[in-house]
């Protein structure tokens, strides 16, 4: 019976099987743990620190409108492409297309030597039409000034194929002067005056010679031979 007494209040002890007080030093606490409990806790930093500075070097990154304008300047490339492809196979057509004479043939030999502004208008509206080509200078097609060098030609005037240089070319007159075979000169672009506030001229690619109102104020009058 004692024996049994004995092992019954052995097993009622506590799992960690040491009475409360214990002097055990296993669990006693130690010296830091003591110290987090009482003290507050401090941590030192140099002084020099605070003057470091930091830098992202090897990087860099590229900014949504950086992004944007590297789009567009893709997109307005093609388009250049396109554009001299189409110029390239147009002027290919365009060269066979024609076998009359040139401008350098007229002002060899001018078809019409006697040179008034009712016969030069005269003669461009016949080619009312013509359809528009990039660079043309014959019945094949026309640009602007190639229209203009080209119908001058055959009155024995050299003009150049630019609307600057025609311009320069000619005096500049008050637009109440203007007559039909005058130049109406435009930032650049330029056509033959055709009374009334109109224009003849080769316009733009896809359109064709035609006559038609003055759709800016920002113009002016050349006239040819004074």
């Amino acid at each position: 019976m004692t024996l049994a007494t004995g092992l019954v209040a052995t097993m009622a002890l506590p799992a960690y099987a040491f009475a409360p007080g214990s002097k055990d030093v296993s669990f006693k606490a130690t010296e830091s743990t003591e110290m987090s409990k009482t003290q507050a806790q401090a941590v030192e930093v140099d002084a020099q620190a605070a003057t470091v500075s930091v830098a992202r070097e090897g990087f860099t990154a590229t900014t949504p409108e950086e992004l944007a304008a590297a789009a567009a300047a893709t997109v307005a490339a093609a388009a250049a492409e396109t554009r001299r492809v189409e110029v390239a196979a147009q002027m290919t057509t365009y060269a066979a297309s024609y076998s009359g004479p040139s401008v350098a043939e007229f002002l060899a030999n001018p078809t019409y030597p006697n040179f008034d502004l009712a016969s030069v208008f005269n003669v461009a509206s016949q080619y009312q039409g013509t359809p528009y080509v990039y660079g043309g200078a014959t019945p094949a097609g026309f640009d602007c000034s190639g229209f203009i060098m080209y119908v001058y030609a055959q009155f024995g005037i050299s003009l150049p194929h630019s609307s600057v240089g025609q311009a320069a070319a000619g005096t500049k007159i008050s637009i109440e002067d203007a007559v039909p075979g005058d130049l109406v000169i435009m930032d650049g672009h330029d056509g033959f005056y055709a009374g009334n506030g109109n224009i003849l001229h080769a316009p733009y690619t896809g359109q064709s010679v035609r006559i038609q109102p003055i759709w800016t104020s920002d113009y002016y009058i050349v006239r040819i031979g004074i």
